[in-house]
């Protein structure tokens, strides 16, 4: 007997039966490949803290160090100088490279009594101190996120790294850039006054070749604006949850 493919009761059998397989090499395929994507984002994390304090590769210094000696150099110039920031204090951990910013936002939004638990880490590079913040916010289309390391003076930024999630190619995607991110190296993140005031990018800043430094600013990507005020943003906010505790060691 013949098969009956025009009745709505294979098609939907069908249908199911589809979804079912599917589903199942989907599951199979991410339960034997999650040991390689944790692998991976501890890599990516690890690459992208290590760029923020400017150690990257030997021969090319606006790239990551390669990923096959990314574990290596980040136990070698930060290892367990890991901190849990609350307020004021810290917690030394190396629980703290497992915290997700995302998710501690997530918790502060839905209950703003809870106490944000924020990683820090500290490298040592040549005999300088790089205190690293990660830090995250709203681009244009989506999320975006980085690193920026402070000296022991607590005054300078040392380096910088950005990522998005969906910005626009060509225009806010360029807070990726090695030109955008190394225009906030050197720049002060406190006034005239001493007071903490953070980094802007700002638009017709004027100094296309990032020579004033203490104008608490940078130049703003051409076509980016709400992707460039989104950094700005995520830095001054950033930075500003993790001065308790800066001025506390000073």
């Amino acid at each position: 007997m013949a098969l009956n493919t025009d009745k709505n009761s294979y098609t939907i059998i069908f249908s199911v039966l589809m979804v079912a397989v599917v589903g199942s090499l989907l599951a199979f395929t991410a339960k034997t490949l999650e040991k390689n994507i944790k692998a991976n984002k501890r890599t990516e994390k690890q690459q992208n803290i290590l760029f923020a304090m400017g150690v990257t590769d030997q021969d090319d210094p606006n790239e990551f160090v390669p990923a096959e000696k990314a574990d290596e150099l980040f136990n070698q110039y930060v290892g367990e100088n890991q901190y849990i920031v609350m307020g004021s204090t810290a917690e030394k951990t190396t629980k703290a490279f497992e915290i997700d910013v995302k998710k501690e936002n997530d918790k502060i939004k839905n209950d703003p009594t809870y106490e944000r638990k924020m990683p820090l880490f500290v490298g040592e590079k040549e005999g300088k101190k790089y205190y690293i913040v990660p830090m995250r916010g709203n681009g244009l289309w989506d999320a975006i996120w980085g690193y920026i390391s402070l000296g022991s003076d607590f005054k300078y930024i040392s380096g910088a790294f950005f990522d998005h999630k969906g910005e626009t190619p060509g225009l806010g995607a360029n807070i990726t850039e090695a030109y955008f991110e190394q225009d906030f190296i050197g720049e002060s993140i406190l006034d005239e006054n001493g007071n903490y005031v953070g980094v802007e990018v700002k638009k017709g800043n004027a100094d296309p070749k990032n020579e004033r430094k203490e104008d608490n600013a940078v130049d703003a990507l051409a076509g980016a604006t709400i992707t460039g005020n989104g950094v700005t943003a995520m830095v001054k906010k950033g930075i500003k949850m993790y001065m308790p505790y800066f001025e506390s060691i000073k």
